[in-house]
């Protein structure tokens, strides 16, 4: 199993440290060109700044090598919005591959950012230490998208088929469940 991580922009440090706690080595590849996508059974998309990662991906045809695979991938925060297939209020492109709306800095500006303890039943009954950086908020799901967890009634993970996205950042916390439930849940299911 091959698992890369979008080494564009943002968060690619902390993705790749937390993934190879538990994958063996040569298992974690930082991803930066298309050709990069060909052996991977999984992908990372980190947050970062959305636009940015989004731009880059075209520039590079990593958009075009990612839609042309079946890959389980995973984005948090600007990730999640990379994966979407509506941005409300606003004309940034996506790789337009799950059925949610989202909305960027749902929760305000940098200031603006928190920590707050989410019950994810999937992961068990101990809470997820969240950590939202003028994150997004899924706000509607289509059919066929499991909705995961929720915070003060907005959606904040939610999974389809081999999608899973978070609007917050699992890969600033010691928790390794939510990585590990991509690896077991996700990208071998699809496998």
């Amino acid at each position: 199993m091959q698992i890369g991580v979008l080494g564009l922009q943002g968060d690619v440090t902390e993705h790749v440290t937390i993934l190879r706690k538990f994958l063996r080595e040569g298992e974690v590849k930082v991803v930066k060109r298309a050709k990069d996508i060909e052996k991977l059974d999984g992908l990372v998309i980190p947050g970062g700044e959305s636009t940015t990662i989004g731009k880059l991906m075209v520039k590079y045809g990593i958009d075009k090598a990612v839609k042309n695979k079946r890959l389980a991938i995973f984005g948090t925060c600007a990730g999640s919005i990379l994966l979407a297939k509506n941005i409300l209020n606003s004309e940034q492109s996506s790789l337009g591959l799950m059925d949610i709306k989202i909305e960027r800095n749902a929760y305000g500006r940098q200031r603006e950012s928190f920590e707050a303890e989410i019950p994810i039943p999937v992961l068990g009954k101990k809470p997820f230490r969240a950590v939202f950086i003028r994150a997004p908020v899924i706000r509607e799901v289509s059919r066929g998208v499991d909705v995961l967890a929720e915070h003060r009634g907005d959606v904040i993970l939610a999974r389809q088929d081999r999608y899973l996205a978070a609007s917050f950042h699992s890969e600033l916390t010691e928790d390794l469940r939510i990585h590990e439930y991509f690896i077991s849940e996700v990208v071998r299911c699809v496998a």
